[in-house]
């Protein structure tokens, strides 16, 4: 019996010839990742002075700090904060990315996410490095076991893969892969499960849809999602590659809870209506046209990549962003934006009426341009809870940055098929 790449990569992380679904284990992570926020990096850094007795950390190569949430106001709140997380890694020798984006794309930019590697995070969308064949996994309430101890216990997953045919019709991405996924599955469908992506359909997919598609595994129940390398992620990987490769590949008589066969030519646009992805609460766009709206963004660490930036400025070149409406385009990192400005891309979203900022998680969690009481907005973000970008009276309906690009033209939800003509 053969096994998956999950179960690769958990082996060797575990100093372990093989582990199988279920059993449980100590392993030793290749990056320990965190971005500081209140009551997480700062509570940690507390904790294993107080509790511990921890005054530096025996391997500080293998702690990644970033700095990408409460960057936008330039207060002294926000220094403060900023300031423990730099004081603390000067400390300790651990490297701190200040300025370059959110986390979870830069970890991909400066080569932490290689092919075979295991990371950790306490947010769940450190899985979007799986588009490079790593295994990124968030572990909320034991990320502290790792940075005190620099391995942590876990139960190996089993996987769930996800045979993919065909390619995307014009106006269709992967977050209406992953919402169909759940519309159709149920947000338990991979509960404490890996979701595996194969077939010539994955092969086809970009890295930016690859890491987008990754990034929302959660919402299925799973703790991360991962492709297995080829010839694209490897030669992403060797382009920034900080250490030498390791991929591995699942084998062919692995073993899966399940298999599931997905045509993307098939799918169609896809909007989640307010209250949470993680469920089955999802509509055709057609369902939903005609929805007003006052917001629109596209952005977070699981969109705002080059390809999104494109398409939305395909959609607005030309053309206007409808009155009433604000539309906050926020480039994943600082590299995106570079490549977006140098392709001419952001100034054709400026003159649509959109606002382009610097990479910042704040718009995704309502720190920045926050929804006031009776707003609809339509988003690229990963989450749609009530509250989740400012007032908790607001509306927030999700989408493909297709979709968020075209409902902005119009001001209502809007088919982005019918303005791509």
């Amino acid at each position: 019996m053969g096994s998956t790449i999950t179960e690769k990569i958990l082996a060797r992380a575990g100093r372990l010839e093989r582990v199988g679904a279920g059993e449980n284990h100590p392993f030793r992570p290749d990056y320990m990742i965190a971005y500081d926020y209140p009551g997480y990096t700062d509570v940690m850094f507390r904790q294993m002075k107080e509790e511990f007795g921890i005054d530096r950390v025996r391997e500080p190569e293998r702690y990644v700090l970033f700095i990408d949430h409460m960057t936008t106001r330039n207060n002294e709140r926000e220094k403060e904060m900023h300031d423990v997380t730099r004081d603390w890694a000067r400390l300790n020798g651990v490297a701190v990315h200040e300025g370059a984006g959110i986390g979870h794309q830069v970890a991909a930019e400066l080569g932490y996410a290689a092919p075979g590697r295991f990371l950790v995070h306490f947010d769940g969308h450190v899985s979007g490095l799986g588009a490079f064949g790593a295994l990124g996994w968030g572990v909320r309430k034991d990320l502290l076991e790792a940075w005190v101890s620099g391995a942590v216990h876990l139960d190996v997953p089993a996987s769930t893969r996800f045979h993919l045919e065909g390619g995307f019709a014009d106006g269709v991405d992967n977050r209406d892969l992953l919402h169909h996924i759940i519309a159709e599955h149920g947000a338990d469908a991979c509960a404490h499960q890996v979701m595996e992506y194969v077939g010539p359909g994955a092969e086809s997919m970009s890295i930016d849809r690859r890491q987008g598609l990754c990034a929302m595994a959660m919402f299925t129940g799973a703790v991360s999602a991962i492709f297995n390398p080829d010839d694209l992620s490897l030669e992403y990987s060797r382009s920034v590659q900080r250490e030498e490769l390791e991929p591995v590949w699942s084998d062919p008589d692995a073993v899966y809870t399940a298999t599931h066969e997905v045509d993307l030519s098939a799918l169609s646009p896809q909007v989640v209506l307010p209250g949470s992805a993680k469920s089955r609460n999802t509509k055709p766009v057609g369902d939903l046209v005609g929805t007003t709206l006052q917001h629109a963004y596209i952005g977070s660490c699981a969109s705002g990549r080059i390809e999104e930036i494109r398409a939305a400025a395909e959609i607005l070149e030309g053309r206007r962003v409808a009155d009433g409406v604000t539309f906050n385009v926020v480039p994943t990192s600082k590299r995106i934006y570079d490549q977006a400005a140098s392709e001419g891309l952001l100034d054709v979203l400026k003159a649509a009426g959109a606002n382009v900022a610097e990479a910042s998680c704040d718009f995704c969690v309502g720190y920045a341009s926050p929804l006031s009481p009776g707003d609809n907005a339509i988003s690229t973000g990963v989450l749609n809870i009530s509250g989740r970008m400012g007032s908790t009276d607001a509306n927030i309906y999700m989408g493909s940055a297709y979709t968020v690009a075209a409902s902005a033209l119009r001001g209502v939800v809007t088919d982005p098929r019918e303005v791509m003509a």
